[in-house]
């Protein structure tokens, strides 16, 4: 386990449509799952919209909310915000939860951004699929299943940010304890 001080903080935004169901979803998973799984884990995460304006300044959707607490993770301080070209500077990852979504990163992105793009479940071991479904027009399945994929990609991505700094991570026990779902 790396005991060193002078390793730089990590930082993650997840960006979604709105910025009221998957994104801010994303990040209250990766806040508890950091601090119970990677304590030591030097991370700053926040989450953005390519479409907030429609949004902004709102709470995360109330079914969101209500599936989200149901596993341990309060997401209901967040408000939506738009993603904006510094954030490619001010983030390491920029990870977008569907294809439409990355493909409006990209153009936003500058060319000397130094973030790196991508999908949040390209970090997610064993799934085929490429993008976290968004539940807006779904029922309380919809919010579940974004769970279930949102806790799948971060555990992956929280594996790649502690070998990055060092740190020792096992998520066995979360993963055992919620296989019963």
């Amino acid at each position: 386990m790396n005991q060193n001080n002078s390793i730089k903080e990590q930082s993650v935004l997840f960006v979604c449509m709105g910025n009221i169901c998957r994104s801010p979803t994303a990040e209250g998973v990766l806040r508890v799952l950091h601090a119970r799984l990677a304590p030591g884990l030097k991370l700053r995460v926040d989450s953005a919209g390519t479409h907030a304006y429609y949004h902004l300044g709102e709470p995360p959707d109330r079914r969101s909310q209500q599936a989200a607490i149901a596993r341990g993770y309060d997401i209901g301080t967040h408000r939506a915000r738009m993603v904006t070209a510094e954030d490619f500077r001010d983030f390491d990852y920029v990870l977008a939860m569907d294809s439409e979504n990355l493909r409006n990163l990209k153009t936003v992105r500058r060319a000397a951004a130094r973030a790196e793009v991508g999908l949040l479940l390209e970090y997610a071991r064993g799934q085929a699929l490429t993008s976290v479904p968004d539940p807006y027009y779904e029922g309380p399945a919809g919010f579940e299943r974004v769970l279930d994929l949102v806790e799948q990609g971060v555990l992956g991505l929280l594996q790649v940010l502690c070998r990055d700094q060092d740190i020792e991570f096992s998520p066995q026990a979360f993963i055992k304890a919620n296989s019963r779902r």
